[in-house]
Order: structure tokens, then sequence, then C-alpha cells
């Protein structure tokens, strides 16, 4: 069955597969992942969809990586 990436409740083990969607519900995801100050970028988006990450995990914990460099910075 094809995950509804709308609807379907999403984990930090939900797998990111070729029917990834950017929805409200993966926004309401990450944002309780990665704090109120997440958000989309054309880049970030890009790379959840090149295929690199294997889970919704990994897909927060990137997020995290790259705030981090970038303050840091």
């Amino acid at each position: 069955m094809k995950f509804d990436w709308h609807r379907d409740p999403i984990n930090r083990a939900t797998k990111v597969d070729e029917t990834y969607k950017n929805t409200q519900n993966v926004r309401r995801f990450l944002t309780s992942e990665c704090g109120e100050m997440f958000k989309f970028d054309r880049s970030f988006m890009a790379w959840i969809k090149s295929g690199v990450p294997n889970n919704m995990g990994e897909v927060a914990d990137e997020w995290i990586r790259l705030r981090k460099v970038s303050v840091e910075t």
C-alpha cells in the first residue's frame, strides 16, 4: 500500500521513497523533531528527493546538522 504523505502518521522510521512529498504533515513532523525554526528551502527539498536519506529520522538529523554548521560558520 502506498504511503499517504498527507495523512499517514510519520515517525523517524518512515521510509523516504519515490512517492515522497513536502506536505503539511511532513512539516509538522520535522517541526516536532527540529524545533520551531524548521523551514524548507529548495536545496534541502532537493536533497530529500535525491534518494540519499532512507528515512525521516535521517532527514531530521540532516536539517539539524546543516543548521549547526551554518551557525558555526
